[in-house]
């Protein structure tokens, strides 16, 4: 054998050689990885779906979750923690919010009294007078 093979052997094993080898492989491995982590699992679910699949294994049920909470407070805060992106994180934020506005519409219809059947207004409401000399 020549020498020249055996030099390129020992130049292609070189530890500085080896090391930017690994290097790359190294950033195709993560570089492969971020990319396949990147799936939005979320995408085009309706948002009661997205409620039942993050939110319903510690609340029953998605009315009073939003009560008291400003839009933006409260979007902000599933973004950062239970939703995959920004738009399912809006889904949430407004599903929640329609939850809570159509439950005082009902109770109000509930809780407001029939308007009286005879008489003028209020007139049934009223006792009647003593009768004067009983």
């Amino acid at each position: 054998m020549s020498p020249i093979p055996s030099l390129r052997r020992k130049e292609l094993m070189s530890p500085k050689k080896s090391g930017r080898r690994l290097l790359a492989l190294a950033v195709m491995a993560v570089l492969s990885a971020s990319a396949a982590g990147a799936q939005d699992l979320d995408q085009g679910k309706p948002a009661p779906k997205l409620f039942a699949d993050s939110c319903a294994a510690c609340h029953r049920s998605a009315r009073g979750l939003a009560k008291g909470r400003f839009s933006l407070s409260l979007y902000l805060f599933l973004q950062k923690h239970y939703a995959a992106n920004s738009s399912s994180a809006w889904a949430l934020t407004s599903y929640l919010e329609s939850v809570d506005s159509a439950r005082p519409a009902q109770s109000r219809a509930a809780a407001k009294p029939p308007p009286p059947t005879t008489g003028t207004s209020g007139s049934a409401l009223r006792p009647p007078m003593p009768v004067p000399g009983r």
